[in-house]
Order: C-alpha cells, then structure tokens, then sequence
C-alpha cells in the first residue's frame, strides 16, 4: 500500500468492483478511449489488475480517500511489452484513471507523484513512460504537473484502426536522474 496526505493506494477490494465499473461506462471519464467498458469486461479488467499486484507487489492500484475509504479512481504502473509497438517498448507507463465527481481536486497529480515515488525509489527504475490521445490535454497536464516532459514521438496507437479519431498519440517521460534533481 502507498499513502499520501489525503489517498491511500492499495489493493483490491470485492467492493471496489462495481464503482470501478461505474468509473469504465462513464462517457467523460471514457472520452479518450476507444469505447467505454461493459460491466463485465471492467471486472475482468479489475481481476487482472489485483492479480497483477498479488504478482509482483506493485501494479494499478485502487485509489481512495483516506477520509472516507471511498474509491475514486486507479493509479499505478503497467509494462508494456517490447512487441507492444509502443516507442521505447519494452517499458513502465504510469496510468491513472479518476471518477469525474472527484476532478478538478488534484488526486490524479497526488496519486502519480506517489506512484512515480515508488517506482524510483523501490523498483529502481531508470525511467516511466507515459502515452495518451494528442487530443487528451487533460491527462498531459497531469504528466506536465509531476515532471514528465513530451519526448517530441508521436505515434499511431497499433491497437487503435487507422484514421479512429484517437489514433495519434504523444509519449512523455520521467528519467530517474530528473526525478532525483527535482524531489531530493
């Protein structure tokens, strides 16, 4: 489990399944992936995840509040393969994905800088990747706000047809050696 001042990243829990699916059909939350996510495909999505964790002890976490033990939303890293057609692949992306009630109060930046943290400091990670639809603003300014800067790659998403609206894609970073400078 990681903590900040106000969230707690952990494990998953049963009960954290159907507000994780609530957070997958939401069209805002939704807007920059292909398609929103059927109840039972998020669940699938969730078992991979805790398993993931149960794994390896780290991956997507559950994010909630300490002040309630509400969920809002999953932060956490996940490897992409070298065959991913992902630039710099094989690699370690940070994600993060907030329940649209809970924008705007700066969670996603709070639980990334932890997650950065983290993978720094207790995996020894030489960098974290991070990649998202050019037309996803909202996510790169949490990348900008924890220090990621854009590599200037952009590139076609190969899960993504040629011509989807979402299929040109920007890829940001965070060295070891910048995170170091900035948070020592």
């Amino acid at each position: 489990m990681l903590e900040t001042e106000r969230l707690r990243l952990r494990q998953w829990k049963d009960e954290d399944y159907p507000a994780y699916a609530r957070l997958n059909a939401d069209p805002m939350v939704m807007r920059y992936f292909p398609s929103a996510l059927p109840v039972q495909e998020s669940h699938e999505q969730a078992d991979k995840l805790r398993s993931l964790i149960t794994e390896r002890g780290w991956g997507v976490w559950a994010v909630e509040l300490k002040a309630s033990g509400e969920f809002i939303g999953i932060s956490g890293l996940h490897t992409q393969a070298g065959d991913s057609g992902i630039p710099h692949a094989p690699l370690t992306e940070i994600a993060w994905r907030i329940l649209a009630a809970n924008w705007g109060k700066g969670y996603a930046p709070e639980a990334a800088r932890r997650v950065l943290q983290f993978a720094f400091e207790e995996l020894a990670l030489d960098a974290v990747y991070s990649f998202t639809a050019q037309v996803n603003t909202p996510s790169q300014r949490v990348m900008i706000k924890v220090g990621m800067k854009n590599t200037g790659e952009e590139f076609n998403h190969p899960k993504l047809e040629s011509g989807h609206e979402l299929e040109r894609h920007c890829l940001y970073v965070l060295t070891k050696e910048r995170w170091l400078a900035t948070n020592r």
